[in-house]
């Protein structure tokens, strides 16, 4: 019995040991714990950016597209980014967007690549050339074409990065104080048309006009130009230009699909932890979307109320003043693509993209379209 009484006493000291041994335990750890939660958290502050834009400020689908794509970039980072935004004119002159970004007075810009044309002649290929890509063609030649890679290429020497943030689709050709019946009623003519399709115009006989689109209303209703071309329905009724011409024709050969593009300084690009650059990346192309798919639901109702409401008369260019068009089309380009080597490498490789693609557009969207309007 002595020696169980002893053995239960040790037992009972080895428990209140190990007792105080856990408690000694359980006080280090929440006393670590207790430190660890007393302890300053650094607050991150949010980076900030500017984003200049050509667009006035909430114009239809192009002005309200870039503030769709600031407030995405900003609630998909959780606010770690907060970007805003600046119309045309509020920062910079719509003109000077561009050159902002580049030398970081802005972090990102909103606009269209054929304004840039005076200063890399290359740049206008990343909106649109006449009688080329669709919005759907423009894209897949981006994305799987290699025209992305050489975008980069063309503004590299900028110290930006480019990115497509929306397509307007096919856009409209153009309003005329007076109708076209024939090539010779082009002679003379003062239009105000950016890019590729300007060029065109003057190698056709065409007086061009280049200007940002907040001063054609005026220009056109002064008498400064004869002519001017915007975007489509949607666009234009808003912008009231059917006060300053009733003759509204098609098709939009000058743009047949549009890429509205997103311009980023590099250094501010580069500095963002790789999360924040896929968050950029993945805001702009749900902008890309979100814009065409905003012009594919508005330009009917807009183009009927212009017609019925507005005593707007759309017009078919005529198949001669096409033809020129596209005449005039192939010496303009075979003429930029001869005076810049970087001009030539982005239009072969979207000429051979076209020639490939169109194969198929042939007898998928162009089929369906000639076989249900049939209907």
């Amino acid at each position: 019995m002595k020696k169980i009484a002893n053995f239960g006493k040790l037992a009972l000291a080895g428990l209140l040991s190990l007792s105080l041994v856990a408690c000694g335990g359980s006080n280090e750890t929440a006393s670590t714990e207790s430190n660890q939660t007393a302890a300053p958290v650094a607050k991150v502050e949010p980076i900030e950016w500017k984003m200049v834009t050509t667009w006035p400020k909430n114009f239809p689908a192009l002005g309200t597209g870039a503030e769709h794509l600031a407030q995405s970039i900003t609630a998909m980072s959780g606010g770690r980014i907060k970007v805003k935004v600046y119309a045309a004119g509020e920062l910079v002159p719509a003109l000077e967007a561009f050159d902002a970004v580049s030398r970081g007075t802005a972090q990102i810009g909103h606009a269209a690549s054929y304004y840039w044309k005076g200063k890399v002649p290359a740049a206008q290929f990343f909106t649109t050339v006449p009688f080329g890509l669709t919005a759907q063609e423009m894209n897949a030649w981006l994305s799987h074409g290699g025209g992305q890679a050489l975008w980069e290429e063309v503004y590299a020497p900028f110290n930006i990065i480019p990115m497509a943030a929306g397509n307007t689709g096919t856009q409209m050709g153009g309003w005329f104080n007076k109708e076209i019946n024939s090539v010779a009623d082009l002679n003379g003519l003062k239009m105000r048309m950016p890019g590729l399709g300007g060029e065109v115009l003057a190698d056709a006989g065409v007086t061009v006009v280049n200007m940002p689109g907040s001063e054609m209303f005026t220009a056109l209703q002064t008498g400064t130009i004869d002519a001017t071309e915007f975007v489509g329905p949607y666009n234009d009724l808003a912008f009231g230009i059917y006060k300053a011409a009733k003759y509204y024709y098609y098709p939009g050969w000058q743009e047949p699909g549009s890429t509205v593009e997103t311009f980023i300084n590099k250094d501010a690009f580069e500095a963002l932890p790789e999360d924040l650059k896929l968050i950029v990346r993945a805001a702009a192309r749900q902008t890309n979307a979100d814009i065409l798919d905003e012009y594919t639901a508005m330009n009917n109702s807009a183009l009927n109320t212009l017609i019925n409401e507005h005593g707007v008369i759309l017009k078919r260019y005529p198949d001669d003043v096409l033809a020129e068009f596209r005449a005039s089309t192939q010496r303009v380009m075979e003429k930029v693509a001869a005076n810049d080597p970087l001009s030539q490498k982005v239009y072969d490789s979207m000429k051979d993209f076209k020639q490939n693609v169109m194969q198929w557009s042939d007898i998928s969207e162009r089929a369906i379209l000639n076989a249900r309007s049939a209907d």
